[in-house]
């Protein structure tokens, strides 16, 4: 694979002026400030190494969407890793997989908390991690930034014109990043061959779920009702993004779904099984929606497990063989 930083063409000077910051917004995508503007400095031009000085990561140009009341846009970053031999064959085009990050993390988790690039080695695809802020969560928030525009269609469009992407795409996420990889494929059918969810929040206005999603904002001293609002007094937006509610547009779309009881997780820290347990009715009310739908999907649900690295690693490589034939590449 190639491990260097791909970094944007430098930008015209002429070009238009980037616009103001969001006023209001809560929060600036990404683990820590916006990146600044690329400076050019010879044949490559960008940020470089994002958090932690890894090789594979750079923070690009794509921009994370404010309300459209605000008409105004904000920096957010994303890794990637193109496939060996990107450079020698110019004319060949590649699948791209999508690989969303969790709560309280960014879009360098992948790449720290497995071997993905090794993995990936030699099956001619693109891997995309794009950032979904320190909640995880990427949605078009109600008084903040649209992550949701950003993921599904800034990124696409920035890898289809800079790094050969196909319209091939499967994607995959752990935590919030499950809930994403779901809700993005529900509210955009056809948009993946295949969603992937470890451990995700799959009907978020579930019994217990919406204070769920609000302890996520608060960890994070995001303002209350700053995600979809109320989870009653807004319930009609909170429906509008659960993939639950919104499980009839993934019909023709690979799906799994993996989840643990979180009982009997056998850890020293009980967090991780609680928040397993927590989210066990909703990812099994999920899954019966789908099947009064007639919508196929392939399960894992395991006893005990925690919420954590260690079993999505395992649930991704159960996933790779659906997630391989989506994107056409050898498992």
């Amino acid at each position: 694979m190639n491990r260097t930083p791909r970094e944007p063409p430098c930008p015209d000077p002429a070009a238009e002026a980037p616009p103001p910051e969001c006023p209001g917004a809560p929060f600036a995508p990404g683990d820590g400030p916006p990146p600044a503007s690329p400076s050019c400095s010879g044949p490559r031009a960008g940020t470089g190494p994002g958090p932690g000085g890894h090789p594979a990561w750079a923070a690009l140009a794509g921009r994370v969407r404010c309300p459209p009341a605000a008409l105004c846009r904000r920096r957010a970053g994303y890794g990637w890793i193109l496939p060996s031999g990107f450079d020698t064959r110019p004319g060949r085009t590649y699948p791209v997989l999508y690989l969303l990050h969790g709560a309280h993390d960014d879009y360098t988790s992948w790449t720290r908390e497995t071997d993905i690039e090794a993995f990936t080695e030699g099956r001619d695809l693109i891997v995309a991690m794009p950032d979904a802020g320190p909640t995880g969560i990427p949605s078009a928030w109600r008084g903040g930034p649209d992550y949701e525009t950003f993921q599904v269609k800034e990124v696409p469009a920035l890898l289809a014109r800079d790094y050969r992407a196909s319209g091939v795409r499967a994607v995959a996420g752990v935590s919030t990043g499950g809930y994403g990889a779901m809700a993005h494929a529900a509210r955009h059918p056809g948009m993946f061959g295949a969603a992937a969810s470890y451990s995700g929040i799959l009907d978020t206005t579930a019994p217990g779920v919406p204070a769920i999603m609000d302890a996520i904002v608060a960890r994070e001293n995001l303002p209350a009702a700053s995600l979809w609002g109320h989870p009653v007094l807004n319930l009609l937006t909170w429906r509008d993004f659960n993939p639950r509610a919104r499980a009839g547009g993934l019909r023709g779309t690979a799906l799994y779904v993996s989840q643990g009881s979180g009982v009997g997780a056998g850890s020293g820290d009980p967090l991780p099984g609680i928040l397993e347990s927590a989210l066990w009715p909703s990812a099994q009310g999920f899954a019966g929606a789908l099947a009064l739908l007639g919508i196929r999907v392939s399960t894992h649900f395991y006893s005990g497990g925690g919420h954590d690295w260690p079993y999505w690693r395992r649930e991704f490589t159960a996933s790779w063989p659906m997630l391989a034939h989506a994107l056409g590449v050898p498992e």
